[in-house]
């Protein structure tokens, strides 16, 4: 009852969006590179607005934005140079890590690069997308591109608990926000357990299953490339 509860308190409230983008947008505004782009918005709160609206379908999909993101990034596409993308993304980072707990912010950043993505290949096709490198911080890893809803020992599917493999190119993060889960590689003659401080990461085509202990929160997170984060 308690893993369910945690897992109620960490959905995102649609109240919490509009509070995200104003102090998002405060930073993007004050910024040196990003500002002087933003500075064409005449009428903040209604740009807010209409923003809150998309994040709202993107986060909950409650089909509230009737627009077009990229027609619109295209009329102002001799403004914006590819790199940008990449400062939008960190400030995306540092504001929704700051105000949301870790596994809403990881969620918020994968689709938020997920958007960046489409965008700049829209603007600038020709042109390398520098947010998609691998980082060298090892804090900072690569962002999903999705992110399952939260499971505990009742919900979680039983395929995960028969032998499955990841489709080729595909990585998988285990994150376990309480108790414990273990992990088994096909022929492994040890499970791996995983906890709060111990992820697991999952490579492609590689056969395993998860084997419950007990009580567990988790959800799991898939990658286009190595996250880089060690299972010891």
């Amino acid at each position: 009852m308690l893993w369910r509860l945690a897992v109620q308190r960490e959905k995102l409230d649609e109240r919490e969006i509009p509070k995200i983008l104003a102090r998002f947008y405060e930073r993007v505004r004050a910024d040196a590179e990003l500002g002087p782009v933003f500075a064409i918005v005449a009428d903040w709160d209604e740009h807010l607005g209409r923003l809150s609206e998309f994040w709202s379908s993107v986060m909950l999909t409650t089909g509230r934005y009737k627009g077009n993101p990229v027609s619109m990034h295209m009329i102002h596409a001799e403004r914006i140079r590819p790199e940008m993308f990449d400062r939008w993304l960190a400030l995306w980072r540092l504001t929704t890590s700051e105000m949301l707990p870790q596994s809403l912010a990881t969620e918020m950043q994968a689709k938020a690069t997920r958007i960046a993505s489409r965008l700049s290949r829209a603007i600038h096709p020709q042109a390398p997308q520098a947010y998609s490198k691998q980082p060298t911080n090892a804090e900072e890893p690569c962002s999903p591109y999705r992110i399952t809803s939260a499971f505990d020992e009742v919900s979680l599917p039983q395929a995960l608990l028969r032998s499955h493999t990841l489709k080729p190119g595909t990585w998988g993060v285990i994150r376990v926000h309480g108790g414990a889960v273990k992990y088994r590689a096909d022929g492994a003659t040890h499970a791996i357990l995983l906890d709060r401080d111990r992820p697991g990461i999952v490579p492609p085509e590689v056969p395993h299953r998860l084997e419950l202990s007990g009580p567990v929160n988790l959800q799991i997170e898939f990658y286009d490339r190595n996250p880089s984060i060690e299972i010891r």
